[in-house]
């Protein structure tokens, strides 16, 4: 019998400073990208105990108060105020119109030609993977993990646990033997409280168990020892939020995006334009290897894909499968070349990356993007999600 190995990943809540700030980056996103399409933005945030800082450097024609849109997303987070105030924290901006130096681009107006001088301005490898662990195509431990998360943080558990505060945390341990799901090996969940005497760790245990790891766990047909389900292993959380840790965007990127289940770039997703490759490359990425995983052609896939300043498309295409593949892998990179148009503005244009935030989405789509990973994300109908490729590589 092969030895038991065991993987974990952890997510946060909405409401963990480090994914307050995302949202905030990817509000900007949103709010420029719904009243111009056109518009280029590179925005990031910091958020502590009193205290928001926004950086953003853009071109657009519309016109934002970048300060309300912040504090409309912290506020939000339903904080109390002895927690952190949105409405009346400090709020430091370093903020630039760059309309004048970036040129406009219209992708629909180039034609497939003109895509070629839409050149990525970065250097970069992104890591795209899928495989046949969940329905999502994601891995087991990152997917429990931001279930547990976003139940935690959701309007309905926090209402059933009136003390809770929106900062909380969740980290899945999955077994694996020869590469196959053998259950879940433990949950560890730290969740924040209004005050030390709402509730003593029992009764927060209890709580959590109840309102939040047995119905995740049904709804997933998963199963686990309640021994091994740990609560706050270190004792009581009082207050959490930004009045006990510091956020900033683009902290997260493993939870982002794979748990660390494969290989990652590293960079930042939140508050970035669809013109930039280090978000869009990643997005693409995740949609190829998708795609091989749904069309049968391997249990296992990791893309790598290689990018240089100047250039429309990727310098280099790789591919793993792990010993999963029905084919071989040089003969997906050929069938992948084929199928999906790997350029920058192709992508941004075929997944139609500036139109999302108009479409009459309440709290826009980059936003929602920002909390529970942005690969996987079949709730919000993401386009790399889609498994509309698939029977084009068979």
């Amino acid at each position: 019998m092969k030895e038991l190995t065991i993987f974990t990943s952890e997510s946060v809540t909405a409401g963990h400073p480090d994914k307050l700030s995302d949202q905030v980056s990817d509000a900007i996103v949103d709010h420029f990208l719904a009243r111009d399409p056109l518009s280029t933005v590179d925005a990031e945030c910091a958020v502590a105990s009193g205290i928001l800082f926004i950086s953003a450097q853009y071109a657009s024609t519309a016109n934002l108060d970048l300060v309300a849109i912040a504090r409309n997303v912290i506020a939000s987070a339903g904080y109390p105020k002895s927690v952190f105030d949105a409405n009346n924290c400090t709020v430091m901006t370093s903020i630039k119109d760059q309309s004048a130096m970036r040129p406009r681009i219209d992708l629909e107006e180039l034609g497939e030609k003109g895509l070629d001088k839409v050149t990525v301005r970065h250097q970069v490898t992104l890591f795209g993977y899928a495989c046949s662990q969940t329905e999502a195509l994601m891995p087991l431990p990152i997917w429990l993990a931001h279930r547990l998360s976003e139940r935690m943080g959701s309007a309905e558990v926090l209402e059933k646990i009136p003390y809770l505060l929106p900062d909380g945390k969740s980290q899945v341990a999955v077994g694996y033997r020869e590469g196959k799901v053998k259950g879940v090996r433990g949950i560890n969940l730290v969740a924040s409280q209004s005050d030390s005497s709402a509730a003593d760790l029992d009764q927060l245990r209890q709580d959590l168990l109840k309102h939040v790891v047995k119905p995740v766990l049904k709804q997933e047909n998963l199963k686990i020892d309640e021994k091994l389900v740990f609560v706050n292993p270190n004792g009581q959380l009082i207050g959490g939020g930004p009045a006990l840790h510091a956020g900033l965007t683009g902290r997260k990127t493993g939870m982002d995006t794979y748990g660390g289940y494969c290989r990652q770039n590293g960079t930042a997703l939140s508050g970035k334009d669809p013109l930039r490759i280090d978000r869009v490359g990643a997005y693409i990425a995740r949609y190829a290897a998708r795609s091989v995983v749904a069309a049968g052609l391997a249990q296992e896939c990791e893309l790598q894909l290689s990018y240089s300043p100047g250039s429309p498309a990727p310098v280099n295409l790789e591919v793993r499968t792990f010993g999963t593949g029905e084919i071989p892998e040089q003969e997906i990179v050929s069938r992948l070349r084929d199928v999906f148009d790997f350029r920058l503005g192709a992508i941004a244009r075929d997944l139609r990356l500036r139109q999302l935030p108009a479409e009459g989405r309440e709290r826009g789509f980059y936003r929602q993007l920002a909390s529970y990973g942005h690969m996987g994300r079949v709730d919000l109908d993401a386009p790399w999600e889609q498994s509309d490729k698939a029977k084009l590589l068979k």
